[in-house]
């Protein structure tokens, strides 16, 4: 049974002497601190982006355990992006669909993607070292093709300085020391940040008094593949809640919660982790112990992610409860939304005022999480009598009234960000459907060839639909992309038009690099064009 979070799983980036330890500090346009996943997904957009990045890392690969698992649409297409989603897919369970118990008797069941037409699924069930090893194994293809991205295990950061125009970063390795100089720093180090524990920074939030036990068991079992979650589960011992999903390799994950006031080495000992599974499972079922952990969790954030040329990302920046898989799926978020904007000002085509919108929208998807997480974490631990006779009587009607199944929450599963609202935001002049607003991420649909968002390859793009697109080849040196579709032709399945036209009978839209919606217009022009592109990208008044 392992418990040693960094044992490690898979050696992926072994240590080696680095040359910048004989020389003067060398400047680095990136560097990024940690490369679990948030940390690589950045480095490899940047890297594809043709932006030099160097990731370092306290380790020489992932650690043993599931740990984080569930791994929504959302983050599927942005690995897809980036050329890491087919191994992720081939490897993992698919999965789009949920049930809740109440006791021994099921309340509802919901579909998580009930419409046809998405490449991706709704989630994938997925150890974490699987899905930082097939990162790794692109960022390894991606150097074989000339990208600029170098990963340093066992390079821990001890300090760094802040200057005018650069950080300064001191680092030990295994045999010295070096300093290296970077124009930004992105630290993507972890719940525990030692980044932003060295800059004195603030991270401030609820703690929630409960405690969860992971086991993660290996067996075989004709379980299906979905999540199923109990309240009041009937198996003895399971504590107020539990929840059951599968894995890849027969590994199935088991959540149990035991209240606040517990002694965590004797409930870690396998005979009292045994009791609990034997009660679920029964007596007879044969099953091995992979990893056990016990976790309690906060709902948190740092004021704001950006300080000066340091930024933070994934955990570093935010913590959210487990329920709803919103921890690593909202930090691959907080990638997709950096890397071009880092691009863009590295290259001097935008101000670097860009990167406080960083900050801006993806402290908006934080709250947005924590928000839901909150409400999630209230109904699974009713904090009175009287919430839990409320919470309760829900759940019983929820087993024949479909109007109280939306109060029932077992964790609201990630969905991205709507950037509503934000000051990058170009016009909405199309009476269009919702989903396909002005800050959305772009829904994908079937295309003539393929899926709509493999069109989308992290530039920005114009997206015109049964009219005649603008001709912009380039604003201010930013290349612009153009996909023109038109009628049955090119939307065979008629999803393109109900999830951007609606009623309109035709639309332009501006997309971001990160697949969100930038501006849309019934009809536009190159001026309109470039007006939301700047505005896309900071340009003019500082936001």
């Amino acid at each position: 049974m392992v418990q040693e979070r960094y044992q490690i799983a898979f050696t992926l980036y072994p240590y080696q002497k680095s040359t910048d330890q004989d020389q003067s500090p060398k400047r680095h346009p990136v560097l990024v601190i940690g490369a679990g996943p948030v940390g690589i997904a950045l480095a490899l957009d940047l890297a594809k982006k043709g932006t030099p990045v160097l990731v370092v890392d306290d380790h020489e690969g992932v650690g043993l355990g599931s740990r984080a698992i569930c791994f929504a649409k959302r983050t599927l297409e942005i690995a897809d992006r980036l050329g890491a989603a087919a191994p992720m897919l081939e490897k993992g369970v698919v999965w789009n669909v949920g049930k809740v118990f109440h006791g021994p008797d099921k309340v509802f069941e919901f579909n998580l993607l009930p419409e046809e037409g998405h490449k991706a699924p709704a989630f994938i069930n997925l150890q974490q070292p699987h899905f930082e090893r097939f990162l790794v194994e692109e960022v390894r293809r991606a150097q074989g093709a000339g990208a600029p991205i170098e990963i340093r295990g066992r390079n821990v950061v001890t300090g760094l300085t802040q200057h005018d125009d650069y950080v300064s970063v001191e680092i030990d390795m295994p045999d010295g020391s070096y300093v290296a100089e970077a124009s930004y720093v992105v630290a993507c180090d972890g719940a525990r940040s030692p980044t932003r524990e060295m800059m004195g920074l603030r991270f401030d939030g609820r703690v929630f008094e409960d405690n969860f036990l992971i086991a993660d068991v290996k067996m075989t079992a004709d379980f299906p593949t979905e999540r199923w979650f109990w309240f009041d589960p009937p198996f003895k011992g399971a504590g107020a809640s539990a929840l059951l999903h599968k894995q890849p390799d027969d590994i199935w994950r088991i959540d149990f919660q035991l209240g606040w006031d517990i002694d965590r080495a004797v409930e870690l000992q396998e005979d009292n982790v045994r009791a609990r599974v034997d009660a679920m499972l029964g007596p007879d079922v044969p099953y091995e112990l992979d990893w056990t952990s016990i976790y309690t969790f906060q709902c948190r954030r740092m004021n704001r992610f950006r300080h000066g040329r340091v930024l933070f990302a994934g955990d570093s920046a935010h913590q959210v409860s487990p329920f709803g898989a919103r921890g690593a799926n909202s930090g691959i978020q907080d990638a997709d939304n950096l890397a071009w904007k880092l691009d863009l000002v590295l290259k001097g085509l935008a101000p670097d005022h860009l990167l406080d919108s960083y900050s801006q929208e993806r402290v908006h998807g934080a709250d947005e999480n924590i928000l839901n997480s909150t409400r999630a974490t209230d109904f699974l631990t009713p904090k009175s009598a009287m919430s839990k006779i409320f919470r309760d009587a829900v759940l019983h009607l929820a087993r024949r009234h479909p109007f109280a199944r939306p109060l029932v929450n077992s964790g609201r599963l990630s969905v991205p960000c709507v950037y509503d609202d934000m000051p990058l935001n170009g016009p909405d002049l199309l009476e269009g459907p919702a989903r396909s607003r002005v800050g959305a991420a772009c829904a994908d649909a079937p295309t003539a060839e393929g899926y709509l968002l493999d069109h989308l390859k992290g530039q920005f793009t114009i997206l015109a639909l049964n009219v005649a697109a603008p001709d912009v080849a380039e604003v201010d040196g930013i290349a612009v992309a153009t996909l023109a579709l038109q009628g049955a032709v090119d939307d065979p399945s008629g999803a393109i038009a109900e999830r951007y036209l609606g009623t309109a009978p035709t639309a332009v839209y501006l997309i971001r690099p990160d697949q969100h919606v930038a501006a849309r217009w019934p009809v536009a022009t190159v001026d309109d064009i470039q007006s939301a592109l700047r505005r896309a990208t900071s340009q003019g008044e500082t936001p």
